[in-house]
This record gives C-alpha cells, structure tokens and sequence, in this order.
C-alpha cells in the first residue's frame, strides 16, 4: 500500500484506511421525474449518443464520461472573458443553453451569459447572507439538467437549484464531505457519492432518497452509467458495479489500490488512472483486467480523469506529465511534460487536446504526435478541467482570487 502525501488536493484519501479491516476482499464476488435538457441533449443517458450538440452539461459530458467534445472551436483561441471568484474555482464549468454555471470554493454557484460573462444569477450555499458568514465551497461539478443545476458542498449537503431562477429547489442532506460530480439516469434519477462512504440515489424531482450504497471509503469519482448500472472507483480499492433500479452490488472487482479519479466506459471496458501510478483498463463485465499502463520512470498517482476516444486514452499526471496511450493495447504513444502536477481532467476535441496544469497554464495539445499547438498562462494553479461547448471553453483557476475564464472567437 502506498501511503498518500500533499493533503491539499481536494480529494486525497486521508484516513480511510485507519478504520478499515487488515485484509480487504481480495476475491471477485457477485452479489447477486425530470428529464435532460431534451432539445439540445444535455445529460445523455445509456440509449444515446456521446453527442451533446454544444452543450457540456456535466463534469465528463455524458454518462459514459469519456471526456470529449463535439462542438467546433475556432482554429486559434482568444480570451473574450474571465470573471471573478474570491477564493477559486477547484471544479468544472457547464455549458447549457449559451449560459455557464459555475461552482466556486467560496459557496457560490453562479449562472454567467456564455458569450459575455455578464452574471444571470448567484445561489449560495447558506441562507445567511452575511458575505463574512463562512459558506461551504463546493468541490464538485455542477450538472445542469432542463431544470436543475445539482451538486454537493464541503459539509456535506447536496443542492438542487432552478437552472432558470437560481432559487432552490431542495436540499439533501449527507454526514460528510461530497467532492464526487453528480451523474443523472434516463428517468431523472441523480447519483453522486460522499466522503461518508455512500453512493446515493436520489430522485430528481423532490430530493427523496431512492437508496445509498455503503462503500469501505471515500467516494470521490462521479459515478459512470451504462445500460442499469453504474461504477464506482473510490477509496476502499475496489471496482463495484451497482444495479440502478435497486440499489444492489451486482459485482466487485478488487483494483488494490484506491482511486481519485473518475471512470471512462466505451462498451464492456472501463479506462481510469490510480493511486497506484497506473492507468488501467478493466473489462466489466468479465471483471478482469484487460492492460495496465505504468510509466517505468516515476511512481505518482492519477487525480486526473481519462478522456478516451476509439483510439486513445489521455490522462494526466502527478508526474507533471499528460499521458497518451493506445486505448486497445496499453501502449504508450506519447508523453508531454508541464512544470506542475496535472490534476486536471483533459478534453479531447478532433485531433486537439485541452488541459490545465499547476504550472498555472492551458495547454492545447496535438492528439496523435503531443506537440503543444498553444498555451495560455493564467497566472494561478489550475485542477479544474475544461468545458467546451456552443464555440466556447472555459476554465477556472484555483487559489483566492482565482477566475472563470472564457476562450473563443472575438
């Protein structure tokens, strides 16, 4: 077991394992409302395409969290925007309907206009206005549905909000921390897991709880779907496959090592990067793993979730490095060094590639070669990871008076 270091990343595992039994399961057991933005398809659910038509409505951009973008970007990239947010942004923006929604680590969620970052309203995680009265910050991602903006905050409660209005819709209330971005089923159910060690259903509607699933740590990622299931990588160190309509474990998978980072699924095969300094590639069906990827040169841990393509995997490093690899085989195709750890997820637009880094830079890179094309210094530490949609990406940088910042074409 590898212990973990830096507690300032939003999602370390700290702790989990004090409570824990010596020997974890070591074995593979088998256990035996509102709708998505339908006219422009936001959150996909399992019966349709990984093409949201220019939107960016949740953390990954769909279910299946395969981190690509469909819509056009201009060839070069100009900063149109960047609005304020006092103590930094650590999550992803989404894009519906020309509007941003962004979460920041002060408390507030704010709706922004899209092609001008003029704000359309602000929600905060308090009731207290008081702006010196401390308010949870949120972590997570907003996922943003025909009618709600959804995610949780630092104390542990989970916020439904009025896309339109701002106003709130409901609250539900969890015993720990929740960092994990919220995913939505076909029929409007909204899945998100907590520091408490749950994975929770909720029922979109009204909040009411439909189950939870008690994990052995920390739930970090945003849970995938496909089909009646969704995945779980946490910090217990294993691979569990959840029936939606009931709750149930269907299977579990032992990974040995626990997990930051947020599943990929294309078909039977689940892509996602470790503690353990590896991305790896498990069939999830057949629970085995089918590669491993390691990089000889460096032991470091994953934060960063995979964008996959049909070809290729990305992912970043706490190597300072961005990772390209064959998405059949395993086989590394390139690597592009930063001058900071990259936490942030990338998105893979085409044959381009965009990712943040710690060095506090913006990086477009070449998909096939990892040559940089272009980078923009925005002068504080970005985890976040880009949004694109409707011609536009946005981004936010961490630390006090970080930023949402908004590229397209003037």
């Amino acid at each position: 077991m590898r212990i973990l270091t830096n507690s300032r990343n939003v999602t370390l595992c700290f702790g989990i394992m004090t409570g824990l039994i010596a020997n974890i399961l070591t074995s593979i057991q088998t256990n035996a409302a509102e709708k998505p933005v339908n006219k422009t398809s936001s959150v996909l659910t399992e019966s349709e395409s990984e093409n949201t038509k220019g939107n960016w409505p949740s953390f990954r951009n769909g279910n299946l969290q395969q981190g690509v973008a469909r819509t056009p970007l201009p060839a070069e990239l100009e900063l149109l925007w960047q609005h304020p947010s006092s103590d930094g942004i650590a999550s992803t923006a989404a894009i519906v309907d020309d509007r941003v929604y962004m979460a920041g680590l002060n408390g507030y969620v704010e709706c922004l206009e899209l092609k001008t970052g003029k704000r359309i309203w602000k929600y905060r995680s308090i009731d207290d206005p008081n702006p010196d009265e401390f308010a949870p910050g949120f972590k997570a991602s907003p996922l943003v549905t025909e009618k709600g903006v959804y995610l949780g905050d630092e104390d542990g409660i989970f916020h439904a909000i009025d896309r339109l209005t701002g106003k709130r819709l409901w609250q539900f209330k969890t015993d720990a921390e929740i960092i994990s971005s919220a995913n939505i089923t076909k029929d409007g159910k909204i899945l998100f897991g907590g520091y408490d060690n749950f994975l929770y259903c909720l029922n979109g509607a009204d909040g009411s709880l439909a189950w939870k699933f008690e994990t052995d740590g920390y739930v970090n990622c945003s849970p995938a779907i496909v089909d009646n299931f969704t995945f779980v990588t946490g910090c217990d160190e294993q691979l569990r496959v959840i029936d939606i309509k009931t709750g149930k474990q269907h299977s579990q998978m032992p990974l040995e090592t626990y997990l930051i980072a947020s599943p990929a699924l294309v078909g039977e095969s689940l892509y996602v990067g470790t503690y353990a300094s590896e991305i790896i590639s498990v069939n999830w069906k057949e629970l085995k793993v089918e590669w491993r990827y390691q990089d000889k040169t460096k032991e470091f841990p994953y934060h960063s979730s995979a964008a996959v393509t049909d070809a290729y995997v990305v992912a970043g490093g706490r190597d300072k490095q961005v990772h390209c690899v064959e998405r059949k085989t395993g086989k590394s195709v390139w690597k592009f060094g930063t001058r900071g750890r990259v936490d942030s997820s990338p998105v893979i637009l085409g044959n381009r590639v965009f990712i943040g880094s710690s060095d506090g830079n913006l990086y477009e890179l070449n998909l096939k070669t990892g040559k940089s094309n272009w980078k923009k210094n925005l002068g504080k530490d970005i985890t976040a990871s880009p949004a694109i949609g409707s011609g536009h990406l946005v981004i936010g940088t961490e630390s006090r008076n970080g930023a949402l910042y908004c590229f397209g074409k003037k």
